[in-house]
């Protein structure tokens, strides 16, 4: 049994070190996409590990299946159902001919209806009802790659990311299950190319890689093996099928294990290895604590999960309730990606979801576009997210999301002309407040969290310009703010 680490004490608030605004807020954005003032206030008065609790309590369920009116809306995509239900409705009772003919009917809208599936998830990102649920999400969403650019139906991709909810703090060994079958997996890994005698080893090989284990916990020789096992793995259109006739039914042996094995075995094999709990494990305190994890945390960690049969949940409370989760070094010292940056905005200031072509410029400039990650290692994020490039367009989208001019143009005069039209953001921060200190502590807590200085608080007085209850001045404040240095990290 892994030793008990340092790191993963409870955190318990006391007189020298209280859960105070900065460690609410803390929490609000490593769990979530950032929080109100409201919330945050919210969030102190439950204190720690009520509130970890509070945003764990969400049902393992797609949005779907919580409300029928939650989903993608493509009436406005000329050519395509109104939405995907009504899309799988005209596939029923239908000939595989017949359906094929209707999906390639359907397939010059496709761009459109991703496009319109993107949409619907920011706005559950910066709207919906579980903060962590859609965190989560995002997270399996660069772990479990799968890229619209390469899946030619929108549909599958948003089947595959109600997937990725429904798991997002249920059993990994279900999940893995799951996406192994998943079509949009099987398309965007090549398996239903894989058959027997012409074996695809992609997704064998990046199950191991990249979803359970980690570079150097495998042989080649398992890989060939697995992708034995995985041959014949398939689907028609939205279901998984199992083609038999393509299936290797011969015996294999993965990991030393000899047996007549196929693809659920395999997973089976995997996770009875404490490797792959605490691979996983590592994966998520890294992305919502800190980076690196120690060989020691990750072992103290992975037998959490393990113990649990695969249960996220303990995991992650044991992650979020942590003094390592609260340490001054980890608060407020990632840099946020760019969805981070763009969704805590638009919660933090209220927003109205701005104009989706816009947006989706500004995400492409950054470097992070939901359902198009670069690869299939997903996004690499940290220090990847800022060079000289990305870093002014970073500067400009915060300008832009408080009031300023839309970010930088894509090169052709009819759309950047349609974008500039469109693409304004309306901010108009409430100024009834007349004590320019108070407005900049207010806003500062609003956005930064954490303590200023007194020097950055008073070049932020001075935009104020003697008048902090005109609108245009508080703006222009506002505008300093998340053009600081700090704005960048949460």
């Amino acid at each position: 049994m892994a030793m008990p680490h340092p790191s993963l004490a409870v955190y318990t608030p006391s007189a020298v070190d209280p859960f105070d605004y900065t460690k609410a807020a803390h929490l609000l954005n490593r769990a979530g996409f950032g929080g109100t003032p409201a919330e945050i206030e919210r969030v102190m008065k439950l204190g720690p590990r009520n509130a970890v609790d509070w945003l764990l309590d969400f049902p393992d369920a797609p949005a779907e299946e919580l409300s029928q009116d939650d989903v993608p809306n493509m009436s406005a995509v000329d050519g395509y159902p109104t939405s995907f239900r009504e899309y799988r409705k005209l596939l029923e009772s239908k000939t595989r001919e017949e359906r094929m003919a209707l999906q390639q009917q359907f397939q010059a809208a496709n761009r459109e209806a991703v496009r319109e599936t993107r949409a619907w998830w920011m706005r559950r990102m910066a709207y919906g009802p579980f903060p962590l649920q859609e965190k989560l999400t995002f997270f399996w969403h660069g772990h479990f790659t799968t890229s619209a650019q390469d899946e030619r139906s929108a549909m599958l991709i948003w089947n595959q990311n109600e997937t990725l909810r429904r798991f997002a703090a249920g059993n990994f060994r279900a999940f893995t299950h799951n996406i192994s079958r998943d079509p949009a997996m099987l398309d965007y890994l090549n398996n239903s190319q894989n058959k027997k005698g012409r074996p695809n080893e992609n997704y064998a090989r990046e199950l191991m890689e990249l979803f359970t284990l980690g570079i150097g916990h495998y042989t080649e020789a398992d890989i060939k093996e697995a992708a034995r096992a995985f041959t014949g793995w398939a689907h028609e259109g939205d279901e998984y099928v199992f083609r038999k006739y393509d299936h290797d039914f011969d015996e294999k042996t993965f990991f030393g294990k000899r047996g007549n094995w196929d693809g659920s075995d395999v997973i089976e094999i995997i996770l009875s290895r404490k490797r792959c709990s605490e691979y996983i494990a590592a994966r998520l305190w890294s992305y919502f604590v800190a980076d690196p994890v120690d060989e020691s945390l990750a072992e103290a960690l992975g037998e959490t999960m393990y113990s649990a049969k695969y249960d996220l949940r303990p995991v992650l409370r044991q992650i979020f309730t942590s003094k390592g989760f609260y340490d001054p070094k980890v608060i407020g010292s990632q840099i946020k990606s760019p969805i981070q940056l763009v969704i805590g905005t638009i919660r933090q200031l209220d927003l109205e979801m701005p104009s989706v072509g816009a947006l989706q410029n500004a995400l492409t400039q950054m470097g992070q576009v939901p359902l198009a990650p670069p690869n299939v290692k997903g996004w690499p994020g940290g220090r990847t997210w800022i060079n000289t490039t990305t870093l002014f367009v970073r500067y400009n989208t915060a300008l832009w999301l408080t009031g300023g001019e839309v970010p930088a143009a894509t090169g052709r005069k009819m759309l950047d002309r349609v974008m500039k039209r469109n693409g304004q953001v309306n901010f108009n921060p409430a100024a009834g407040e007349n004590d320019v200190d108070a407005v900049v502590n207010a806003w500062t807590s609003k956005l930064i969290q954490r303590p200023v200085s007194d020097k950055q608080k008073k070049v932020l007085a001075e935009a104020l310009a003697g008048k902090p209850n005109r609108e245009e001045n508080v703006r222009r404040m506002v505008q300093l703010i998340v053009s600081m240095p700090e704005y960048q990290l949460c």
